[in-house]
């Protein structure tokens, strides 16, 4: 079992919904970066996503895009994110970090270099959004034979014919994306994402977390409410990018999980 597999039976029995939070590693440099990911737990957050910096991150909008920026400036590498991690987890042993991110940096680090690196900073699960179902051959099986859970995406457009195959070598959790388009565009609509859940919780019995378009307490509520729990990272990333100190961000990211644990 995962801390991952752990957290998420800890909030079933206790009958609440799992805050997660995007952070870029890294944004606006290392050291405010990483005072922010050891905060976040304080906050309320129940799962860490550390974003790993990309020259070409194609699923991301302006916000994230932004972010990666700035931390690719600073130097932040693929090598300076697991030790991060790494300094994070010497004073949290329990909360899960999901390493979020695209395949070219870990394929050049080598794909078993990459696993042995990761687990040994304490990464627990694993989203690369370019690499779909048919190349689980590259990462993903060999990120479950690690112990690594490797998180799968689901969206609108992933109908009935195709969830099996995305939901085949799933594990942690499943994120559904509830928009279509890139990160930071639309808000998400309770209404919409309710029976999208619904139809993939017919299909696995893992929980579902649903991102992209949440950037208030409110709508961290709602989206909760129809979800085993909801994922923020632009709007909180947006904080960062304002300049704003990390106190100010973790402040309001103490609110969007307020909003999430009252669902």
């Amino acid at each position: 079992m995962t801390r991952i597999d752990a957290k998420f039976a800890e909030l079933q029995a206790a009958g609440k919904k799992a805050f997660v939070a995007y952070i870029m590693a890294g944004d606006p440099d290392y050291e405010t970066s990483l005072e922010v990911v050891k905060g976040l737990p304080g906050a309320g957050v129940d799962v860490i996503e550390l974003g790993l910096p990309f020259t070409d991150p194609m699923a991301d909008g302006p916000t994230i895009q932004l972010a990666g920026q700035r931390a690719l400036e600073a130097g932040m590498t693929l090598d300076r994110t697991l030790q991060m991690a790494a300094e994070f987890r010497k004073g949290d042993d329990t909360t899960p970090i999901v390493l979020m991110g695209y395949y070219n940096p870990i394929f050049n680090h080598g794909v078993d270099q990459f696993l042995a690196d990761a687990k040994a900073a304490g990464i627990d699960g694993l989203i690369v959004v370019d690499l779909p179902p048919e190349e689980d051959d590259e990462l993903c099986i060999p990120a479950q034979a690690a112990g690594l859970n490797f998180i799968r995406l689901a969206t609108p457009t992933t109908d009935d014919k195709r969830l099996p195959k995305v939901l085949q070598n799933t594990s942690g959790f499943v994120y559904y994306v509830s928009i279509t388009g890139i990160t930071g565009a639309a808000a998400a609509q309770a209404a919409d994402v309710g029976p999208e859940v619904a139809r993939i919780k017919a299909a696995t019995d893992l929980p579902i977390v649903v991102g992209f378009g949440i950037r208030t307490p409110e709508t961290s509520r709602d989206i909760a409410s129809v979800a085993d729990g909801c994922v923020v990272g632009s709007a909180i990333v947006a904080k960062l990018g304002e300049g704003k100190s990390p106190a100010d961000v973790l402040e309001f990211v103490r609110g969007l999980a307020g909003g999430a644990h009252s669902a």
